[in-house]
């Protein structure tokens, strides 16, 4: 009924950066709060940063200052600017929020399906 798709991903150096993109569709009535979190090889995953339907943010400590979260509530999309990226920075993006769908009438918390980042030194 409603998906996400993140893009964005790729290769990149220590100190550059990357723009990830998140769309919603499908039978949506509303979205409530998108994030993103991501999940590096052998570790567990972590909330990288969310963003409540008025705009409101939180990140984690180690992305205050270089990532930034925003949103477009007219595409249903969320995105990720991610800039002086790091090795540690190196995992799978997956982004998620909370739907309001139209029919029928429910809440759902959907995931997209991820999208890599790698950060080589």
């Amino acid at each position: 009924q409603v998906q996400l798709v993140e893009s964005g991903g790729g290769l990149v150096q220590a100190g550059g950066s990357l723009r990830l993109s998140c769309a919603a569709s499908g039978s949506i009535r509303s979205i409530s709060a998108m994030g993103w979190h991501r999940q590096a090889p052998g570790k567990q995953r972590e909330s990288v940063a969310t963003i409540t339907s008025g705009g409101s943010t939180n990140y984690a400590d180690s992305v205050k200052g270089r990532f930034t979260i925003s949103r477009d509530n007219a595409k249903n999309t969320v995105y990720l600017q991610m800039n002086s990226l790091k090795p540690e920075d190196t995992a799978v993006y997956l982004c998620n929020s909370g739907v309001w769908t139209i029919t029928p009438y429910r809440y759902l918390e959907v995931w997209g399906q991820g999208t890599l980042v790698t950060v080589s030194s």
